[in-house]
């Protein structure tokens, strides 16, 4: 099933297909830039959460920063979540504290072996000149994750109030931030690739929690932190953007704020 609708310089195409490692069918929404003589430079922007793309009338952003040559043209890929987003999100070396994102390796598969196959042989590309990869909330998470493991298919990330806070120990079972934040982690037992990028917003309204009372929630904490770790693997203010919103909620009006400010910095005809 598919279907389509045209903008000035966009195609935008749904498509429904089959997952042999999710066992369901996925929804992506195809955002195909028009009349491109040289599709091998083209980039490719994975996101997930993708149905969150149609509340922030993403389709006619992408189709007025391309055609004002703001951005490079790319094509986006929002992929539709499914009814068990909290076990396919997540990291996929550990399941959380309550067991949840332990079908998060399995989406990794999905991403990488049937939608980026998939991807290339629908629109006749054999490779990208960038792949990225974003997404918001628990969306935002896995993708880092992805891309932090996959370093070699991925140049840049987006991460949009990331839920940074994925953790393998409860509060009440002893709770370490240095120990138990399953992304930071990884992240410092990780490796430096001089050529990842990070894209990370966070709204200082993003929540209310703060676990270690110090007067900053615990979004910001998170990751102001997840930028410490970054730094300490050698990872410089040039290859991390924080934006960190006064006024930024944990929803879709604030991503969609943001999300120019993200096209530009992945995506500028400058790069």
């Amino acid at each position: 099933m598919s279907r389509t609708r045209v903008y000035n310089s966009l195609l935008v195409q749904q498509k429904v297909f089959y997952s042999v490692f999710l066992e369901r069918d996925i929804t992506i929404d195809a955002y195909l830039p028009k009349n491109i003589a040289r599709p091998e430079n083209l980039s490719l922007l994975l996101i997930n959460d993708g149905q969150d793309l149609g509340s922030m009338d993403f389709g006619s952003l992408l189709d007025d920063m391309i055609s004002a040559s703001t951005i490079s043209p790319l094509i986006c890929i929002g992929i539709h979540c499914g009814e068990e987003r909290k076990m396919e999100y997540g990291v996929a070396y550990s399941a959380d504290y309550q067991g949840l994102g332990a079908k998060a390796g399995l989406y990794s598969k999905f991403i990488l072996d049937e939608l980026i196959p998939l991807i290339r042989k629908s629109y006749n590309i054999a490779s990208f000149k960038e792949k990225c990869f974003a997404g918001f909330s628990l969306g935002g998470l896995s993708a880092l994750d992805i891309a932090w493991n996959h370093a070699r298919e991925f140049n840049k990330v987006g991460i949009f109030s990331g839920a940074l806070w994925w953790r393998r120990r409860s509060y009440e079972d002893g709770y370490s931030d240095d120990r138990d934040r399953l992304m930071h982690l990884q992240v410092r037992n990780g490796y430096y690739y001089p050529w990842m990028k990070f894209f990370i917003e966070c709204g200082a309204l993003d929540e209310t929690a703060d676990r270690n009372n110090n007067g900053i929630i615990d979004s910001i904490d998170d990751a102001r932190d997840l930028i410490k770790e970054l730094k300490g693997k050698g990872y410089t203010e040039e290859q991390i953007c924080y934006k960190e919103l006064p006024d930024g909620r944990h929803d879709v009006a604030t991503w969609a704020k943001v999300m120019p400010e993200f096209l530009k910095w992945g995506f500028s005809v400058e790069n």
